[in-house]
C-alpha cells in the first residue's frame, strides 16, 4: 500500500454559510500542512457558489490530498444563485436531513478503493451541525465540534436554557424591544459580566415558543457535549474568563483555542462571492491609515433608507472609504445606492461587491472598519489590522461581538440600529480622527500583538493545535 494511504483522513463538515466556511477551510489548511487527508464538505447550493465565484472547476481541484464532496441540504430547489440562504430553514432541514447523506458519503469513501485516499480518521463538524457526532459514533471515530463564532457567543448560545428557564426568552411581546425590556441586565450569568439582554444573540427576540432558532442553539449547545473536544477561532488573552467559564460548563471536554485563523496558502478557493481585487490597487495610491473599511458581511441585509443614511453619512464625513455593497444586501433587491452619492463620493470612495478582505485589513491604508460585528471580521480586523472598529450589529452573536469590541476589549463604539447619517459621519470622524479613535487603535494594536503571540511557534495558539491534533483527531 502507497504511504500516502496512511495518512490521517479529517472530514470537515461546515455550516453552508460564509462566515462557516472560511475558518473551517483555514482550519483544514492547517491540518492538510501537518499532513492530514482532507475532505471538505460542502452543499450541494454552495458549492456550485463556490465554483461560480472561484473562475471554475479549477478552482475547487485543490491538491490530491485535499478534496470537496458535497451532500444536499435537504431545502426544496432555490431560483437564488448568489445570495445566502434563508438561515432558519438551513439550520433546520441540515439538522433533519443531511445525517444519512453524510453516513453515505462516508461509507462511500472508506470503500472506494481508490488509491492514495486513505480511510476516514476523524471528523471535525461545525457548531451548528451536530448531526455530524452521530456519524462519528456511527463510524466510531473521534470528533471534534468547531464553534466558528467568538468564544463570548458561544458562551451567549449555552446560556439560552436559562434564559428560557428563568422566563426571559421568548418574549412576551414584540413591543418588549422598543420600551427598552432589553435593556434589562443579568448579573447571574456565569461568565459574563453586566451582560444586557440585547447583548445575548438575537435569536431570543422572538415570542414564540417553538422558534426554530431559539431552540435550535440551545439543541445544539447540548449537543456539544457529546464530542470528544471543542475547538474555538480565538486566542487565550483574548477571551480568558469567558473560556474559563465554557470549560467549567463542558468540563471534561477540553477546549482548543487556536486563532485568530488567517489564511493559508493552499490553493482551495473559499469566497461565495467573486471578490473584486482591483480594490488593492485602489488602496497603494491612498495615504496610510486613512481609508475606512465598510463592510457588513455576508449574510446582513439593509433596507434602502438605511443603507442611504449610510451612504450619505460616509459622503458628509469626507473621509476616504472602501465600501463592500453585496448584490443581495438590500431587502427586496433592487440598485443599492443613490446615483447622487456616486457622483458626490467618486474623488474619495470606492464602492465594490466583495473585497479581499484580509489584504484590507492589513494593508497600510486602511485606519478603521465599519463592521457587522461578525466573528470572522472582528478576529481578521485585530489580528490583520490592528484595527479600530464602528459596530452595527444585524443578528445571531453579532451583538455579543459588538458588545465586548466596545465594553471588554475597548477597540471600538456602537451606532444605533435605526442609523442616521450624522451619526454615521459624526461616529467616521471619531474613529478616524478623534481621540476616542486614537485610544481604541492603541487598545486595537495591542491585541494585534498578543494575537501574533498567540499563533507563533510556542504560543497558546501553536500549541493547542498541536494538542488538539495529537489528542483527539490521531487517537
Amino acid at each position: 500500500m502507497a504511504a500516502e494511504s496512511y495518512k490521517p483522513h479529517a472530514v470537515f463538515v461546515p455550516f453552508p454559510a460564509q462566515g462557516h466556511v472560511n475558518p473551517m477551510l483555514k482550519l483544514a489548511k492547517l491540518l492538510h500542512n501537518r499532513g492530514f487527508f482532507i475532505t471538505f464538505v460542502n452543499t450541494e447550493y454552495n458549492h456550485r457558489r463556490l465554483l461560480k465565484s472561484g473562475g471554475g472547476p479549477a478552482a475547487l481541484a485543490g491538491l490530491p490530498d485535499f478534496r470537496f464532496a458535497t451532500i444536499p441540504d435537504g431545502l426544496p430547489p432555490s431560483e437564488l444563485e448568489d445570495s445566502t440562504q434563508d438561515i432558519p430553514s438551513l439550520c433546520d432541514y441540515c439538522s433533519k436531513t443531511c445525517l444519512e447523506p453524510l453516513c453515505n458519503l462516508l461509507t462511500e469513501i472508506n470503500s472506494s478503493g481508490e488509491a492514495g485516499v486513505p480511510p476516514v480518521t476523524c471528523i471535525v463538524t461545525d457548531g451548528f451541525m451536530c448531526f455530524a457526532l452521530k456519524a462519528a459514533e456511527a463510524f466510531s471515530l473521534p470528533a471534534a465540534v468547531f464553534w466558528t463564532t467568538s468564544a463570548c457567543g458561544f458562551l451567549a448560545y449555552t446560556h439560552y436554557k436559562y434564559l428560557v428557564e428563568e422566563g426571559f426568552a421568548p418574549l412576551k411581546d414584540m413591543n418588549q424591544i422598543s420600551d427598552g425590556y432589553l435593556e434589562t441586565t443579568l448579573d447571574e450569568v456565569r461568565g459574563m459580566k453586566q451582560i444586557r439582554l440585547k447583548d445575548f444573540p438575537s435569536f431570543i427576540r422572538t415570542t414564540d415558543p417553538e422558534d426554530i432558532m431559539l431552540n435550535f442553539c440551545i439543541q445544539e449547545t447540548d449537543a456539544t457535549h457529546t464530542a470528544k473536544a471543542i475547538i474555538i477561532n480565538t486566542f487565550d488573552a483574548l477571551e480568558q474568563d469567558t473560556l474559563h467559564a465554557l470549560s467549567a460548563t463542558y468540563a471534561p471536554l477540553p477546549i482548543y483555542t487556536i486563532g485568530p485563523l488567517l489564511n493559508q496558502t493552499t490553493r482551495a478557493a473559499s469566497s461565495l462571492w467573486k471578490e473584486d481585487n482591483s480594490c488593492i490597487k485602489w488602496l497603494d495610491a491612498q495615504h496610510p491609515g486613512s481609508v475606512l473599511y465598510v463592510n457588513f458581511g455576508s449574510i446582513t441585509v439593509a433596507t434602502r433608507q438605511h443603507l442611504a443614511e449610510f451612504a450619505w453619512g460616509l459622503a458628509d464625513s469626507r473621509k476616504p472609504f472602501l465600501w463592500c455593497v453585496r448584490p443581495d444586501v438590500v431587502v427586496g433587491g433592487g440598485a443599492a445606492l443613490p446615483p447622487e452619492f456616486t457622483a458626490e463620493v467618486r474623488d474619495r470612495g470606492m464602492v465594490v461587491g466583495w473585497a479581499p478582505q484580509e489584504r484590507v485589513l492589513k494593508h497600510p491604508s486602511t485606519g478603521g472598519f465599519l463592521t457587522h460585528c461578525g466573528w470572522n471580521s472582528t478576529i481578521e480586523s485585530i489580528a490583520n489590522g490592528g484595527l479600530p472598529l464602528i459596530g452595527w450589529p444585524f443578528f445571531a452573536e453579532q451583538q455579543t461581538n459588538c458588545r465586548y469590541s466596545c465594553v471588554e476589549w475597548g477597540i471600538g463604539f456602537e451606532i444605533d440600529t435605526d442609523v442616521k447619517r450624522a451619526d454615521v459621519a459624526a461616529a467616521v470622524i471619531e474613529l478616524m480622527d478623534g481621540d476616542k479613535g486614537k485610544k481604541m487603535k492603541e487598545k486595537a494594536l495591542e491585541l494585534k500583538r498578543k494575537a501574533g503571540e498567540a499563533t507563533a511557534p510556542g504560543g497558546s495558539s501553536f500549541m493547542n493545535l498541536d494538542k488538539l491534533i495529537n489528542d483527539v483527531l490521531l487517537r
